[in-house]
């Protein structure tokens, strides 16, 4: 896990810059997933709660960021226009993966370009009051939204994550099995990953179980006895981050062709690490992510 000290989440965005980025991005999103063609996808008919369900990129260069995802990962992205800005979903194949948001900074120098998780919750307004009363910080109330009720909050520690309760149901883990140009896993890094876990235990109901593997302790993240997220001791200094992981054929012919398209690698795929099957890179506006090898 030593190679991993290179990364380094933005200490110096602002609570207040985030909060507004975030509050216009769950805006954008409310008012522009409607009508989107689900025909491709399966969903449960109970919540699968403690799952990722859905991923946003806030960026400031949506353009950019269109650029490098579509020829990185091989997505097709739709328009969508909502009153806050504009919003992409993207897809691989016929399963939705993300969308994509344009939030712009105006005059400050402050970089907001991030991933941003949603898990889904049995409620999201109970979920935000254990947040609050465990010391998070609110960024965006809960509100309606075309697919559900959605929030975010921004964790005792730092870490920023989305909450949601779909009407629509989940997508089911078939729809999501890890595939190329998909979302794989969500990992959280940590300055007391004991802590964190408890945190997110009561705010999302997961249960914590840590093992020994190479670097270090892991703890996962499960509910109803199935693992959906990760947290790791944070090996820096820096803001902790929940951390976005793509699957991906090859994890240095990845990074080299992000590298290509104008990202940025912060970790190289290295034995060291995981075995070779990762690297952290960041795309040209500044959002950091992870491409991890899956099997074809």
């Amino acid at each position: 896990m030593q190679t991993l000290s290179r990364i380094r989440p933005r200490r110096r965005t602002t609570l207040a810059a985030l909060a507004a980025a975030l509050g216009l991005a769950v805006g954008v999103t409310a008012l522009s997933a409607a009508g989107a063609d689900t025909s491709g996808m399966t969903f449960s008919q109970t919540p699968l709660v403690g799952k990722v369900i859905w991923n946003d990129l806030i960026t400031d260069d949506l353009d950019a960021a269109r650029e490098f995802y579509g020829s990185l990962f091989g997505w097709k992205f739709e328009h969508s226009s909502g009153k806050g800005g504009r919003y992409m979903l993207a897809r691989a194949g016929k399963v939705y993966v993300a969308g994509i948001v344009e939030v712009r900074g105006g005059k400050s120098a402050t970089k907001l370009s991030r991933w941003l998780p949603y898990v889904s919750v049995a409620n999201v307004d109970d979920s935000l009051a254990k947040a609050s009363a465990a010391g998070a910080r609110i960024a965006v109330a809960a509100r309606n939204v075309n697919f559900g009720r959605v929030a975010a909050i921004i964790d005792p520690e730092g870490a920023v994550l989305g909450l949601a309760r779909s009407s629509i149901g989940d997508p089911d883990d078939a729809t999501t099995a890890p595939g190329l140009g998909r979302v794989v896993w969500t990992e959280l890094l940590a300055a007391d990953p004991g802590v964190a876990a408890k945190f997110y235990g009561d705010v999302v109901g997961y249960d914590a179980n840590t093992i020994a593997r190479r670097g270090g302790q892991y703890t996962m993240l499960a509910h109803a006895g199935t693992n959906r997220s990760g947290v790791v001791k944070n090996p820096t200094d820096a803001a902790p981050v929940w951390l976005t992981y793509f699957g991906v054929g090859d994890a240095v012919a990845a990074e080299g062709r992000a590298e290509a398209l104008g990202g940025a690698v912060v970790v190289r795929a290295s034995p060291q690490l995981r075995e070779g099957t990762m690297a952290v890179v960041t795309d040209p506006t500044g959002a950091l992510l992870v491409l991890q090898k899956v099997a074809q």
